[in-house]
């Protein structure tokens, strides 16, 4: 009888830990990214600041007539670099706060014309890119503890430069 026990909650044990894992949507196999929109128009001087790095030499801001948040959970939106000759260029990327990626979909000169990324991937936030600003983005404004802020959070976390409510300073993204 004791065997039968054993055997019994070991089942059980399996079984719990497979619902577990099928509520993860990390591990969700029909989870689909959005057909993203086309690239935004966007303006130079009506973008909301991130706060950068001291080493980083250019101005960042998000345009927040370009926040757009998916029912896939990606944040798009378009970033304004603009360096100390007032010359400004732009990205328009998603971050999907779940898994802690980002990936840019077009970049536009100081002619402001879009250029399409030809084979746009996933990049982990934390990687070291030749940017911070999709990881700043993501901690100051877009991203709760991986989970997507709406936009009028968004916009506020910009505007006010605190984050979305009850965001903890140790978040990783």
């Amino acid at each position: 009888m004791n065997h039968f026990k054993r055997s019994v909650a070991g089942q059980v044990l399996l079984l719990v830990s497979s619902l577990a894992c099928a509520q993860n949507s990390l591990d969700n196999p029909d989870w689909v990214e959005e057909k993203e929109p086309p690239a935004p128009a966007f303006s130079v001087t009506k973008v909301l600041p991130l706060e950068m790095p001291n080493f980083v030499t250019v101005k960042v801001g998000i345009d927040p007539n370009t926040i757009y948040v998916g029912n896939d959970g990606i944040v798009r939106y378009v970033a304004v670099m603009t360096n100390s000759t007032g010359t400004s260029n732009a990205v328009y990327e998603g971050i999907r706060c779940l898994t802690g990626e980002v990936k840019t979909y077009a970049r536009a000169g100081s002619s402001g014309t879009w250029s399409p990324v030809a084979n746009p991937v996933w990049r982990d936030l934390l990687d070291n890119m030749g940017s911070q600003h999709p990881r700043m983005f993501a901690r100051q404004a877009a991203c709760y503890a991986r989970v997507v802020v709406s936009k009028p959070d968004i916009i506020k976390a910009l505007q006010t430069g605190t984050k979305p409510a009850n965001q903890k300073n140790d978040n990783p993204v």
